[in-house]
């Protein structure tokens, strides 16, 4: 069988590879090695790598971006990198239709099963780590669980700084915030939104994020970081 253009991927992920030998082993299933005769690398070793860089990644940005605790945060990461969610994030780019499964894996819906597609996610994310650096691997992963958490109401962290800057003004009557989109940019399935936070007439904070409502909050955060909250 012809296997899907890998370049199709590139477009739908936003990243072009230099090297494209991280994109084809991310994108090769043991099955699929295992026939040929010659010896091609399959995915397992790139998974095991991006197993770790996802979490330092998610890790990262739900240390930065919220403020919970530390359970609250291992319970979080941990719903967030599980295979349920990772198969979801696969489905978003269509993932399957890009593997290389062996005849009998394929027959029996191998681009569908949640395992193989959470592996090739993960696998992936390492393909992009070693070819661009743990910052271009942060680009990819981060709309995902941005948006993850926005339709799974796992945001709610978010809200505190909204609140808390509400708040702390509402302490100075005739002071008012507003909130102003400034950008949006981005193909459909990665759109940023930049928002600024206006007091009065003046901008005390930034924030760029996967949604209007992200990016919100993170200039609420800025906002109050810049008045030493």
């Amino acid at each position: 069988m012809a296997h899907p253009d890998r370049s199709g991927l590139e477009q739908v992920i936003g990243y072009t590879f230099k090297n494209k030998t991280y994109l084809e082993t991310a994108l090769t299933h043991s099955s699929y090695a295992n026939e040929l005769k010659k010896s091609v690398q399959n995915n397992e070793r790139q998974e095991f790598l991006g197993d770790a860089v996802l979490s330092i990644v998610v890790s990262d940005f739900l240390f930065r971006s919220t403020r919970m605790s530390e359970g609250d945060l291992t319970k979080l990461r941990a719903s967030l990198v599980c295979e349920t969610s990772l198969c979801r994030f696969a489905k978003k780019i269509d993932l399957g239709h890009f593997l290389k499964l062996g005849k009998g894996e394929e027959q029996t819906g191998g681009a569908e099963r949640p395992s193989i597609l959470a592996d090739a996610f993960e696998a992936l994310i390492a393909a992009i780590y070693l070819d661009g650096g743990v910052e271009k691997a942060g680009e990819f992963v981060i709309p995902f669980v941005e948006q993850v958490m926005e339709e799974d109401g796992e945001g709610k962290s978010f809200q505190d700084y909204k609140t808390m800057l509400q708040e702390i003004v509402q302490q100075n009557p005739g002071e008012a915030l507003a909130y102003v989109l400034v950008e949006e940019s981005g193909p459909d399935h990665d759109k940023r939104f930049e928002v600024e936070v206006h007091l009065n007439s003046n901008v005390i904070g930034r924030g760029i994020g996967r949604s209007k409502k992200s990016a919100e909050q993170l200039a609420a955060k800025e906002a109050l970081r810049l008045m030493g909250q």
